[in-house]
């Protein structure tokens, strides 16, 4: 007799950080939080609905550029030539195509990742990296953050070189070092309105390709069942002639005796109303971006203009990223200049942010200059006074 031998159970390996708790919209089985399939679910987003691709790309322009002050001339200089053409990788040269590149990884995937090159003694290129080929691990310190290949869950390999890379994490959340995406909330909206405009492709496809139901109803008594037979497929193939004729572009009747009706498949089922759906959805995903709906192609109001109050929140936004985005393109600037010999502390200028119309902006500079002359011309008149005083 042959004893059964009890197979022993190897013990599961477990992680800390991840939980086996999936996403709780059932429609993306596939999204799981701080998962590796989150930045894919991420980046068809904006590959499914342009409205989303609009908004980040406008983002990143509106965003805008900046320059370095110095307190030496000439590190001041030479520090904006190397910005302005600097190599950033993909053909791309200046600082200004690493700072469009990295805002897009931020608001996309909640983080962005860069790198310094060096050849030991200067610095000569900034390039910035894939979000989804690192993970984080903390340092020495809850302060400090390591930057490691992604692969094994295990045992991540650490780069080498951690003083040269850029890392930047928009609004991060305590657990969660990579930061917050601006496409978090919007898989299950998305989703939805996806169905809708798949569900309305289908029914106008339908409505536009139009097919025919062709009913012959006998006499009852007067013909045989095998006479009926005949005449329907007499029927059928006259009629599929005719529909032939149609597609070739020429017109040729259908004519048939006794009991006939022709319908549409599928007139009685009328398309449903998409605006009001489509719209309310709409509004969810335009208003996670921040940016009035007019700029993306929505015309939902009478008047296609921003006022003051949608100008300050947007440019409070902008500013936010600024602020983001800031300590590293400062810590660009420091590494060049020390590397260099200069022991300047670069400051970052940001251009000035302009969303308003233009003629607003003259009448605001008009009002502003008439102002400065009014309380200039009340000085003088009070001088004056001061000069001449009652009684001498």
């Amino acid at each position: 007799m042959f004893k059964k031998h009890r197979k022993e159970k190897l013990p599961q390996l477990q992680t800390q950080l991840r939980t086996e708790q999936t996403h709780p919209f059932t429609a993306l089985s596939a999204y799981m939080p701080l998962g590796r399939r989150e930045a894919e679910i991420y980046r068809s987003l904006r590959e499914a609905l342009p409205i989303l691709d609009a908004a980040i790309t406008k983002l990143v322009r509106l965003t805008g550029g900046f320059s370095v002050a110095c307190e030496s001339a000439q590190a001041q200089t030479r520090l904006q030539d190397f910005l302005s053409a600097v190599p950033c990788g993909r053909g791309q040269y200046g600082i200004d195509s690493f700072l469009s590149a990295y805002l897009d990884s931020l608001l996309t995937y909640g983080c962005a990742v860069g790198e310094m090159v060096t050849n030991g003694k200067a610095l000569r290129a900034v390039c910035w990296g894939d979000v989804r080929r690192i993970e984080i691990r903390q340092g020495a310190s809850p302060l400090e953050l390591q930057l490691c290949e992604a692969g094994s869950a295990i045992s991540p390999k650490l780069f080498p070189r951690q003083e040269l890379l850029l890392f930047t994490a928009l609004n991060p959340e305590p657990g969660n070092p990579y930061g917050v995406s601006l496409l978090r909330s919007m898989p299950f909206l998305a989703d939805i309105l996806l169905k809708i405009y798949e569900t309305l492709g289908r029914n106008w496809e339908r409505a536009g390709n139009v097919r025919y139901a062709v009913v012959y109803k006998p006499e009852s008594g007067t013909t045989a069942q095998g006479d009926a037979d005949r005449r329907a497929a007499q029927m059928a193939a006259q009629w599929s002639e005719a529909m032939q004729a149609g597609r070739n572009g020429s017109v040729r009747d259908f004519v048939a005796v006794g009991d006939v009706s022709v319908k549409v498949i599928g007139a009685d089922g009328p398309i449903l109303d998409s605006e009001v759906p489509v719209r309310q959805i709409l509004e969810q995903l335009v208003a996670r971006t921040g940016l009035p709906p007019f700029l993306l192609g929505l015309s939902w109001a009478s008047t296609e203009r921003m006022s003051a109050q949608q100008a300050d929140l947007l440019t409070s936004e902008l500013w936010a990223l600024r602020r983001a985005v800031e300590p590293v393109l400062r810590r660009i600037c420091t590494t060049w200049l020390r590397l260099e010999g200069y022991l300047d502390k670069p400051r970052i200028v940001w251009d000035e942010i302009s969303l308003q119309d233009l003629t607003e902006q003259a009448h605001a500079g008009l009002y502003r200059a008439q102002t400065a002359q009014i309380l200039q011309q009340l000085d003088k008149g009070e001088e004056k006074i001061d000069e001449h005083p009652e009684g001498n």
